[in-house]
């Protein structure tokens, strides 16, 4: 167990991060997985640029890999266009 109160703060702060960034990541994969079952093409037009935000964020807090968030929103853009 850590014994200065700088490592308890950042023990607890990491816990927190941890868990928000979780969330955070959880949610968006959920939203990938409604927009690929989509069959609309308009309800997937419309839906497109708030995944792209989430993905976005995600790799701007290093949730993600940059790369990773290129590939996804890759991906997901050509699903909209096979529509």
């Amino acid at each position: 167990m850590a014994n200065h109160k700088s490592a308890l703060k950042r023990i607890r702060s990491n816990e927190a991060k941890r868990l928000r960034n979780r969330y955070k990541h959880k949610t968006t994969r959920n939203a990938i997985k409604r927009f690929r079952d989509m069959e609309s093409k308009s309800e997937a037009e419309a839906f497109f640029p708030e995944i792209v935000s989430m993905i976005d964020k995600l790799a701007k807090k290093n949730i993600i890999h940059a790369n990773k968030a290129s590939n996804l929103k890759s991906k997901l853009s050509k699903h909209v266009a096979s529509l």
